[in-house]
């Protein structure tokens, strides 16, 4: 069992797990108007996570393990499950195609990048600030 738990991850989130991200949960449809307005002075990371996909765990903990951004953009940690109207909202707001998992990068009020899958690489990222 710890061998596929290794693999792939448990059913936590990340703040049950030790990350070096301090995300900022994206709980409230408001939050959004919040990262259109604060992009303009600091960019920010949308990163849309399923709590019920491998492939996005995986992806997540990809992320975190790779991700050196923390002074550079805000990043906000949007549980998909829990939040379908906030992710459905991003979408729309963003003009993206709505993915699972997927990082997005919010610059000037709008997503400047956005991955999905394995295509989510936080060095890929970097380059676009």
């Amino acid at each position: 069992m710890s061998f596929l738990k290794n693999i792939f991850g448990s059913d936590e989130t990340p703040k049950q797990q030790e990350s070096k991200i301090n995300w900022v949960n994206l709980t409230d449809m408001d939050q959004l108007g919040e990262i259109v307005f604060n992009s303009n002075e600091k960019p920010a990371v949308i990163f849309k996570h399923s709590t019920r996909c491998s492939i996005s765990r995986m992806a997540l903990k990809q992320f975190e393990r790779e991700f050196d951004l923390q002074d550079e953009v805000t990043p906000y940690f949007l549980d998909l499950i829990a939040y379908r109207e906030i992710s459905n909202e991003i979408a729309n707001r963003f003009n993206v195609y709505h993915e699972s998992p997927q990082l997005l990068l919010i610059k000037d009020g709008k997503s400047v990048y956005d991955a999905s899958h394995s295509d989510i690489d936080a060095v890929a990222l970097k380059g676009r600030l």
